[in-house]
């Protein structure tokens, strides 16, 4: 760990500044997509219906991000990672500071839609701008520097539902998510853009945008013409070598997004439904199990480092089975500390290798792209995850230690399965060539 950190304090003051902006970035999106698991119940009284509908919000948020993944990524491969990224965090606080106006369920689940967009394009874009101007040994731990940004946002919000929630309700609690906006202002002072993007563009040949139809064609010439738009065939072109491994990595990252957010979404729901605790105590649990998330993200991040990528994700997924049964049986609240925090150092600590493990296994060309497009692809296939947990709590007379329980158990297996028989490639110098495997 000493050297590590040796290594982190030889960082350029540039390195640094990217490593903070990212990590915020990452850290202010959560926090504003955290704050809806908090206030189902009361955005459910609000508006007259039942949690189950309210949890809709969450299933369109999470299957939106691809859609922002894929658009944002295409822009940040071609026009640079940097404004891409600043424009990004702009348009998700401003869609969230709406979320807390929203007159009806319906405006705020479309909110939520496009809230999803602009937070789908936030973790590929930062995660490429971070790891592609940082030392290729400080890869491991800086991934689980920028990873604790999701534990760090949902503790973030834990602390905002702890002190404010009482005073400014649940309408406030979104209008606080404003604040990410002001994150811009310091991307634009300090980072610069991707060493690797400019040495990419160096090389690249610029996309020519061809003219719909031309002048001269007949009306069947028009008729069967097909518009280049540039950036979706240069991302089509430049993935189909590359499909069989994108796919691997679509499947892993289903996965991953299912334990996770089977792990979080309704857990603070099954502490006041099924516990019967207090809003502050399910504050305090929160706080302490986004500490483990995060402790967890920095040393299995730095122990991929040691012992691999795919050795570092199967040991943390693994880790998570002991720890289900105090997660959901215990029934005082300190027992569910203890439980939810071993249940997140192990879940995140495997997720703190995910942005390193992604970003080496992506071709050069499509970094900006494919990290974050497999990631929220992954998390299209997971979103209906909180409304499923909460039918199955409904069918089981409100049992929710049972959902969260069964999707825990059985993803854990079937995630150590794929991520260790799946691919690597630890270490690999960005720029050089294609040639991931």
């Amino acid at each position: 760990m000493m050297s590590i950190l040796s290594e982190l304090r030889q960082l350029t003051s540039q390195e640094k500044h990217v490593i903070i902006a990212s990590y915020l970035g990452w850290t202010l999106d959560a926090f504003d997509f955290f704050i809806l698991v908090f206030v189902l119940k009361d955005i459910a009284q609000t508006f007259g219906t039942d949690i189950k509908s309210v949890t809709l919000a969450i299933t369109l948020t999470l299957a939106m991000r691809p859609i922002g993944a894929l658009l944002f990524g295409i822009f940040a491969d071609r026009l640079g990672r940097r404004p891409i990224l600043m424009a990004n965090i702009l348009i998700y606080s401003v869609l969230e500071f709406a979320s807390g106006f929203a007159p009806s369920l319906t405006v705020l689940i479309i909110l939520r839609a496009l809230y999803g967009i602009a937070m789908g394009g936030e973790w590929g874009v930062g995660a490429s701008l971070t790891l592609e101007s940082v030392p290729e040994k400080v890869r491991g731990i800086v991934s689980g520097i920028l990873q604790t940004g999701y534990p760090s946002g949902y503790l973030l919000a834990s602390i905002v539902f702890f002190f404010l929630y009482p005073l400014i309700g649940w309408r406030g609690m979104f209008m606080v998510g404003v604040i990410p906006a002001l994150l811009v202002f310091y991307i634009r002072r300090n980072v610069e853009e991707s060493p690797a993007f400019i040495s990419q563009q160096h090389h690249a040949k610029p996309i020519k945008f061809q003219p719909l139809f031309k002048g001269h064609q007949d009306k069947r010439e028009a008729k069967n013409a097909k518009p280049e738009t540039g950036f979706f065939r240069y991302f089509s072109s430049t993935l189909k070598g590359h499909v069989k491994i994108f796919m691997w990595a679509v499947v892993m990252m289903t996965g991953f997004n299912f334990l996770s957010h089977g792990t979080q979404d309704i857990y603070p729901t099954f502490l006041e439904q099924q516990r019967n605790l207090s809003s502050h105590t399910i504050g305090i649990i929160a706080i302490v199990y986004n500490i483990g998330a995060i402790l967890g993200g920095l040393f299995f991040g730095a122990l991929s480092s040691k012992i691999g990528r795919r050795r570092a994700i199967v040991t943390a997924v693994l880790l998570v089975l002991p720890a289900i049964p105090m997660w959901t049986q215990a029934t005082t609240p300190i027992g569910l500390a203890i439980g939810s925090f071993l249940v997140q150092f192990f879940v995140q600590g495997a997720w703190g290798v995910v942005p390193v493990h992604l970003n080496e296994i992506s071709p050069d060309k499509l970094r900006g792209t494919f990290p974050g497009f497999a990631y929220q692809v992954g998390n299209l296939f997971a979103s209906y995850n909180a409304t499923m947990q909460a039918g199955i709590a409904a069918t089981h007379g409100g049992d929710y230690a049972l959902a969260l329980a069964l999707v825990a158990g059985i993803v854990a297996i079937l995630l150590a399965l794929v991520a260790g028989f799946g691919y690597e490639a630890k270490d690999r110098r960005f720029g050089e060539d294609d040639k991931v495997i």
